[in-house]
């Protein structure tokens, strides 16, 4: 464990231990390191005052109630150089006891204490309530957090109960480890979360917010909005997902609405795609419930319009959870737009062409990732049937500017300026043979080259240009045609 700790906090616990303070690593980090894994940040508690702490280190920042005090631990103005920008700043904080909750949110006083024991049984769960000095090789593990890791479950520190009305977020905390570390929830504390799931709504939804990116950001969203939506929990969160239990869909489709959106989801995440694309996928089919309607005529089951219901649906939830409007402006419009239809035996370049201006270039592929999803979520297996792969081609080939007259480094003004010629066909020919020209050296293409040839040709007859810019255009069509070949070979796709 020891060779996993980084030399700040090392330095950091060494400087408070050699003042004649305790200092231990606590919390999250400790864990992983039983776990074998590489903590992401490394935070350290003490029986120092945040004084005490202050006055031990030449660079530090106090802002806050909790005595958390961020010690910088490198940087120029230090003469050191940091092994990971993110250990710049390591939080020490002291050894506290904390009085009643009345919120649910924020302990109503907090004091310092001088005994380790204090600080260990106010922390969530067994896993992340144990205290290691790497110094020393101590480990300190009141509640057999070590055995809990072993066995893989997570359970409250002491009373769950007492534990959740401290602080209410824990109650998706412990959704979200499980998803995390893929553990499973001890029986008591998962009793006590679905006793205590509606003092979920005593939180910001800012909180609430920061909570379910993290469970959508793990391997295992899929199982954690099933455990949310078992415990209680979800109805104060999403309701809207709930909504979709035992809609049925027609035969594209084995699932219902609610786990077709969940696997779809799980998907991205098994394909470890960014937020917004999972976000997508989760809201993707929101509107169903509201837009299912059955045909006589055709005798099936439609949801006409769920995807512009959806869109907007999407954006009343993230505005709800505060979500930043740039990334709740993506996920809504992908959400709106994720239907384009495919059928590339009916659908031309140029309705490709539409889609991306829709959605704009930078989105293009994330929508086609969550269609991808939106097709695995269905029960088949098959990722990218040919029809897929082929309207990918046409996608890449709108996307790629089309070998043209617009390469060029001049155009018909500008020969008509150089060569004093009137307009005229004998300019377009002049055009295509600079262009034939430019194909076979690409080096032709500047402007110095271009307007001393362009007075050349245009010395030629009418009859002779004309040959050589219909070459040129030949040979501008047969590049286009051979680009398109290649795309289509590198989808796997009919050239």
């Amino acid at each position: 464990m020891q060779t996993l700790v980084p030399k700040e906090a090392m330095m950091v616990l060494a400087v408070l231990q050699n003042a004649g303070f305790e200092a231990f690593l606590v919390g999250g980090c400790v864990r992983d390191l039983i776990m074998g894994n590489k903590p992401k940040d490394f935070d350290i508690t003490t029986n120092a005052t945040p004084e005490q702490i202050i006055a031990l280190f030449p660079k530090t920042f106090y802002e806050n109630t909790y005595g958390t005090v961020g010690v910088v631990t490198c940087g120029e103005d230090l003469g050191t150089v940091c092994s990971d920008e993110t250990l710049k700043i390591i939080e020490v904080t002291p050894y506290r006891l904390e009085t009643t909750y009345s919120d649910n949110r924020h302990p109503d006083e907090v004091m310092w204490s001088k005994d380790l024991m204090d600080d260990l049984k106010r922390r969530d769960f067994t896993c992340n309530a144990m205290a290691y000095n790497p110094i020393t090789g101590e480990l300190v593990d009141p509640y057999k957090g070590q055995d809990d890791i072993k066995d893989k479950v997570i359970r409250a520190v002491g009373a769950p109960d007492q534990r959740f009305n401290e602080d209410a977020l824990r109650l998706m905390r412990a959704v979200r480890f499980v998803c995390q570390l893929d553990f499973d929830l001890d029986s008591v504390t998962r009793e006590s979360i679905e006793r205590n799931a509606h003092l979920l709504n005593n939180i910001s939804h800012e909180r609430v917010r920061d909570e379910f990116i993290k469970l959508i950001m793990t391997d295992f969203p899929m199982r954690g909005l099933i455990l949310m939506k078992e415990t209680g929990l979800l109805r104060h969160v999403v309701p809207e997902l709930e909504r979709g239990i035992g809609v049925t869909q027609n035969q594209a489709h084995m699932f219902d609405v609610w786990e077709h959106n969940l696997r779809t989801l799980q998907h991205a995440a098994d394909k470890k795609w960014p937020l917004h694309v999972r976000l997508s996928a989760i809201f993707h089919d929101i509107s169903k419930p509201e837009t299912k309607r059955f045909s006589k005529e055709k005798n099936v089951i439609t949801f006409y319009g769920h995807d512009v219901v959806g869109g907007r649906v999407t954006r009343e939830i993230m505005e709800r959870l505060k979500f930043p409007k740039e990334l709740t402006d993506r996920v809504s419009m992908f959400v709106r737009w994720h239907m384009f239809f495919s059928d590339t035996e009916q659908i031309s370049i140029s309705a490709v062409r539409r889609l991306i201006t829709n959605v704009g270039k930078e989105n293009i592929w994330d929508l086609i990732d969550l269609r991808i999803c939106d097709r695995v979520g269905t029960g088949r297996p098959k990722e990218e049937p040919y029809r897929l792969r082929m309207y990918q081609s046409m996608v890449e080939q709108a996307l790629k500017d089309p070998i043209s007259l617009k390469m060029l480094k001049t155009d018909g003004k500008r020969i008509m300026d150089v060569t004093q010629e009137t307009p005229g066909p004998k300019i377009g020919y002049v055009l295509h043979a600079l262009f034939d020209e430019v194909l076979e050296n690409p080096e032709k293409n500047t402007e110095e080259y271009l307007d001393g040839r362009a007075k050349e040709l245009m010395k030629l007859s009418v009859e002779e240009l004309k040959a050589l810019g219909e070459a040129g255009k030949e040979e501008m069509e047969h590049k286009n045609e051979e680009q398109v070949k290649e795309i289509r070979k590198q989808f796997k796709v009919k050239a």
